[in-house]
C-alpha cells in the first residue's frame, strides 16, 4: 500500500523527528552537533521558515518547525540533511545511508499544544535518562527559552511571546511551567501523532484538518491532552 502524502500546512508548526537508520548514532563528537545547528541555521536562511524549538539527541532530532509554504517543510528538512550528509561521509568516511527513511511529522494546533510540544522537545534528555534536568543537556533551546541565553537559530512562537512582557518573564514563566508535572496523555498523543503522520491538537482541530485535507487524521490519536491556559501556565 502506498504512503498517504506527508502533512504539510503552511504557517502551521509542526513536530518533526529525523532519525538515524537502524536508530545508529548520528552524533560522534562535539564538533558533529554544532555542524547540525550550522545546518539549521543555513537552511532557514534559504527556505521560508521558523524555528520554535529543537533538541539533538544521539541518534535522532526534534524540531518544532513552521513552514511559510506547504512545499518548504519538505525543503528546509532536504537542506538540512543533505548538508549534514555530506559534512559527516567526508569527516568520519562513511558511506551509505545516515538517515532512516523521510523524516516524520505532525502539524500541531496553534494554541497550548505548540508549548506542549516544545516542553517534550526539551524534555527529551531526561525521559531518556541522559541527564536530571534539561538545563544540563546543552543541545536543546531549553537554554533559550527557560535560561535566557542567546540563541540566534530560535523564532519565538506567539504562545511563547505571550508568556510575559519581556524577555526574562516569558523565560521565568516557561521555566517554572516546565518544572511541573506532565500527564502520560499528552506524551502519549504527541508521540503516536508524529509517528503516525497526524495532527496534534484538540478532537475539533483534528476534525477541522481532516475535513479540510479529506483524511482521517484521528484514529489511534486519541486522548486529549489536559488542556493549559495562560493563566495555569503563569500559576
Amino acid at each position: 500500500m502506498a504512503r498517504p502524502p506527508r502533512l504539510s500546512l503552511p504557517s502551521y508548526p509542526h513536530h518533526v523527528i529525523q532519525r538515524g537508520n537502524n536508530r545508529q548514532p548520528i552524533f560522534h563528537e562535539e564538533k558533529d552537533y554544532e555542524v547540525f545547528l550550522d545546518c539549521l541555521r543555513k537552511a532557514k536562511r534559504k527556505s521560508c521558515a521558523r524555528l520554535y524549538s529543537y533538541v539533538l539527541m544521539t541518534n535522532h532530532v526534534h524540531l518544532l518547525v513552521e513552514p511559510e509554504r506547504a512545499e518548504d517543510l519538505g525543503r528546509f528538512m532536504q537542506r538540512v540533511g543533505r548538508r549534514y550528509v555530506r559534512y559527516m561521509n567526508d569527516t568520519h568516511e562513511r558511506t551509505g545511508t545516515l538517515w532512516e527513511g523521510r523524516f516524520k511529522s505532525a502539524v500541531v494546533s496553534q494554541d497550548a499544544y505548540v508549548i506542549m510540544c516544545s516542553r517534550y522537545i526539551e524534555l527529551n534528555p531526561v525521559r531518556a535518562g541522559m541527564v536530571r534536568h534539561p538545563r544540563d543537556y546543552r543541545w536543546s533551546s531549553y537554554h533559550r527559552r527557560a535560561l535566557g541565553r542567546p540563541d540566534d537559530l530560535l523564532d519565538d512562537d506567539p504562545w511563547y511571546v505571550s508568556l510575559g512582557n519581556t524577555a526574562s518573564e516569558r523565560a521565568q514563566v516557561y521555566a517554572d511551567w516546565l518544572e511541573t508535572s506532565v500527564s502520560g496523555t499528552e506524551w502519549d498523543h504527541i508521540r503516536k501523532a508524529t509517528q503516525q503522520g497526524r495532527v496534534v491538537g484538540s478532537d475539533a482541530f483534528q476534525d477541522e484538518i481532516g475535513s479540510r485535507v479529506g483524511r482521517r487524521l484521528k484514529g489511534e490519536t486519541r486522548g486529549r491532552p489536559k488542556g493549559v491556559s495562560r493563566s495555569e501556565i503563569a500559576l
